[in-house]
């Protein structure tokens, strides 16, 4: 059963539209992340769905009911829900203050607010930290004082915004373990608004993109990451080969997308149901390709000869640029890179398989 529904909603600032004909349903105890490029609208959806803002036009739904746009039942809708906000937001007063300020507002029990802080305390790794002052924290634990402060509510549903946005990968990493465990428990619907691309498949069940204010796709990560629905998620989501071509011929199902200028047509095999004459773009991830200093048996259906044009070291990856006829960049380890000796105007055999070519029909 879904908790949360949007049907039909929209949402301008002044003459500006934001957010455009967004109909999205969030079952209970899911944690469904949002993508999507800064001003695509994520961090308004989320002000929306947690009733600080009321939309230009389209309906609420929250527990199967309508949620109305004033009153004391829209006041009550609200206290089941938590926001959690990009920048953490701390009160001056020690850190067992702040985590203890919602329960304290909502007049629980003295001995209750001790137990429930103790505890949400010990989760999020704070245990030993109730007397310090919230301010003097690190960012990386100003934000577990503010997811605590949100958990030890209990809401129904939690609303995070870009939650490690602004932190060290180490202090990000603590926080996505924590979202994590609160997901196992199944007992808090989460939506998540994020531009890490690895955290939303890492955390999320499901994931949306939101592009200038549409959500123009929802999956779980399989359908966002591997089968993007149009070219602007396709780059949105990391996949630097989209190439132009059209389908030269189709043969149960598997299709061959010629790509390159007319003089020099290249075949790309891939698996697809377009018939022939289709114009279209042939999407194939970096990650997916492998290199080799010679042509190899192997089961991939792709496997051209190329010349190096860019080598970049990324961490523990290397980014290759080649040409094959047609441009291409791969990703491989930085280990296999060195001990390749890929270098600029080196040759080097690209291959990947059919199966990791996702057709496009373009203009989609």
């Amino acid at each position: 059963m879904s908790l949360v529904e949007v049907i039909g909603l929209h949402h301008r600032y002044g003459p500006r539209p934001i957010l455009q004909d967004i109909n999205l349903s969030i079952d209970r105890g899911e944690v469904f992340a949002l993508i999507g490029p800064t001003g695509a609208g994520k961090t308004t959806l989320l002000r929306i769905m947690d009733l600080l803002e009321v939309p230009s036009a389209g309906e609420i739904y929250f527990d199967g009911k309508y949620v109305p746009r004033s009153g004391r039942q829209r006041f009550a809708i609200r206290r089941r829900m938590s926001f959690i906000h990009q920048k953490p937001h701390v009160f001056n007063l020690s850190v067992c203050d702040n985590v203890a300020c919602g329960l304290r507002w909502r007049r629980e029990k003295k001995n209750k607010v001790v137990g429930k802080v103790g505890r949400i305390l010990e989760m999020v790794g704070l245990k030993g930290y109730e007397n310090r002052n919230a301010r003097t924290l690190s960012g990386g634990e100003a934000q577990r004082v503010a997811l605590a402060r949100s958990l030890v509510l209990e809401p129904d549903l939690l609303l995070l915004d870009e939650p490690t946005a602004n932190l060290d990968p180490v202090s990000a990493e603590k926080i996505e373990q924590l979202i994590s465990q609160v997901a196992r428990q199944g007992n808090t619907t989460m939506i998540m608004a994020t531009h890490d691309m690895a955290q939303g498949q890492l955390l999320a069940d499901r994931i949306g993109v939101l592009l200038e204010g549409g959500l123009v796709q929802t999956g779980n990560a399989t359908d966002i990451f591997r089968s993007p629905r149009n070219r602007e998620v396709a780059r949105l989501v990391g996949i630097e080969n989209i190439i132009e071509g059209v389908i030269a011929a189709n043969t149960e199902g598997i299709a061959t997308v010629e790509v390159g200028n007319d003089s020099d047509r290249i075949g790309i095999q891939a698996v697809s149901d377009y018939p022939a004459g289709k114009e279209v773009y042939a999407c194939i991830r970096p990650e997916d390709i492998t290199l080799a200093l010679s042509s190899t048996q192997s089961s991939a259906r792709n496997s051209f000869q190329a010349r190096i044009t860019q080598v970049a070291t990324l961490g523990a990856l290397s980014r290759i640029e080649i040409d094959c006829g047609f441009r291409l960049v791969a990703l491989v380890t930085r280990m296999s890179a060195e001990d390749l000796d890929l270098q600029v105007g080196g040759e080097v055999h690209a291959a990947f398989k059919a199966t990791g070519v996702h057709v496009m029909e373009k203009g989609s």
